[in-house]
């Protein structure tokens, strides 16, 4: 959907979710946790088309040849928010992938335009161009409506706390400076939300910490804030201390309508949802709505395992958000029609007396848990991979090594609420693609429920 007067993307969220395609492909970033013989990270592309003779097989691999990028979250050249080519620079296509290394510091840009089952690279910004900004761990990716594209990170050049943007131009990807002069702690995912003029930004730890593996001792210096600046100013309004409810931010969404003033974003480790909303006097706060329960365990790094939540995605029309818990090994469902008191769908949270029975699917056991999300436009399919981060993996899911991770469907009903896992789905990440291997972030070619960011009309 491109025009002379119409940018990429579609002019409303509920738009998308009505006359938006099905999906037949998917790109997903994918990690070699035993690069060996100059194997690298590299983006995937998936087919999920119920009538191609390719279903559940990956149909191609654009690899980046480099070692140690550990691909993560990435995202698009442009999106929704310059649908109506407010301030992008024409031509405005979405043709484009932003996919950060973040622990090589390297950015690729991938060209999806040409071919889009088979991607190509089209241009690498070296780690000495990022290092020059004293930057490290390039996190969450967006576009933005001014012709750029804002990359969050949460580390320096030495691996310690330091947290900032990086701004790039949407058609040279040239880097053009730090959004904002002033660095702070850190900066691990964010949104904005320019009708109420204000960018949540949430909070995680020290790279250097990070990068050794979940450690408890290091759980007191995770960060558990989450920080309000100005759109428009760039100025912090407001530093919201969680306490240990809210110890490690991994994620943070608006809803998805434009002049929502209410977004929902995680406390991981202690699996806890905030709900963050502007009050009547304008001044904006916190309300945790959703907690899950930490687990008696034995033998495990604690005697109670939290659920560690690791992800949330809301659909289109903001009626479903849905949480991964990574360690508990289950994604959850909630109906937040009423955003004060979100209602769990199809699961009983409830202390079970025994492990759970392994899911099994065509003869395969998942092995992992649950952790990055994406839901079809139209909310009926979400998909759900398993790679966190490498070192955490290690530790948390030591058998991923062996057999890689998984990628898996579900099925979504929108009328009453409820899930179904598709047990005819299935994609081989081990013996098929030379694995193992760990998928991470999905994206759908024509934007997705949370890569594209929409403006209000006035």
């Amino acid at each position: 959907m491109s025009s002379s007067t119409k940018g990429p993307g579609y002019p409303t969220p509920l738009y998308a979710m009505v006359y938006g395609p099905r999906e037949e492909i998917l790109y997903v970033g994918f990690n070699d946790p035993n690069p060996l013989n100059g194997k690298s990270d590299f983006l995937g592309t998936i087919d999920v088309d119920p009538n191609s003779p390719t279903y559940c097989k990956m149909i191609h691999k654009t690899y980046t040849e480099y070692p140690d990028d550990q691909l993560h979250h990435f995202g698009w050249n442009v999106c929704s928010s310059c649908y109506r080519d407010r301030s992008c620079r024409h031509p405005c296509i979405r043709d484009k992938l932003v996919l950060p290394g973040l622990e090589s510091k390297r950015v690729y840009i991938m060209d999806t335009g040409k071919n889009s089952r088979a991607p190509e690279m089209y241009k690498i910004i070296d780690a000495t161009e990022i290092s020059k900004f004293n930057c490290s761990y390039l996190h969450t990716t967006h576009c933005l409506p001014t012709g750029e594209i804002m990359i969050s990170f949460y580390g320096d050049n030495e691996g310690n706390f330091k947290g900032n943007f990086l701004l790039f131009d949407t058609k040279t990807f040239k880097i053009k400076g730090l959004w904002n002069k002033n660095s702070f702690k850190s900066a691990y995912d964010f949104w904005y939300q320019p009708y109420h003029d204000i960018l949540a930004v949430t909070e995680f730890g020290a790279p250097k910490e990070l990068k050794k593996g979940f450690e408890v001792c290091q759980i007191p210096q995770y960060g558990r804030h989450l920080n309000l600046y100005s759109w428009s100013t760039k100025k912090l309004i407001k530093r919201i201390d969680l306490g240990d409810d809210g110890i490690i931010g991994l994620a943070v969404r608006f809803l998805h309508d434009p002049k929502e003033s209410r977004a929902f974003f995680l406390g991981s480790l202690n699996s806890h949802v905030f709900r963050l909303f502007k009050k009547d006097n304008s001044d904006w706060s916190v309300q945790k709505v959703i907690s899950v329960n930490p687990k008696k365990v034995s033998g495990w790094i604690l005697d109670y395992m939290p659920g560690l939540i690791s992800d949330l995605i809301i659909s289109l029309d903001d009626k479903y958000m849905y949480i991964t818990n990574y360690l508990h090994g289950d994604v959850r469902q909630y109906d937040i029609s009423n955003r004060e008191k979100p209602i769990l769908t199809v699961l009983e949270d409830q202390d079970l007396k025994v492990q759970p029975d392994p899911v099994i699917i065509k003869g395969k056991k998942l092995n992992g848990g649950p952790h990055r999300m994406q839901l079809s436009l139209d909310g009926k399919r979400l998909y759900v991979s398993s790679g966190l981060y490498t070192p955490w993996d290690r530790h948390l899911y030591p058998d991923n090594f062996i057999y890689g991770g998984f990628l898996v469907k579900i099925d979504c009903n929108i009328e009453h609420g409820g899930m179904t896992l598709d047990t005819d789905f299935y994609v081989n990440f081990n013996e098929e693609n030379n694995g193992p291997l760990f998928p991470h972030e999905i994206r759908y070619p024509g934007g997705d429920c949370s890569s594209d960011i929409w403006l209000a009309d006035d």
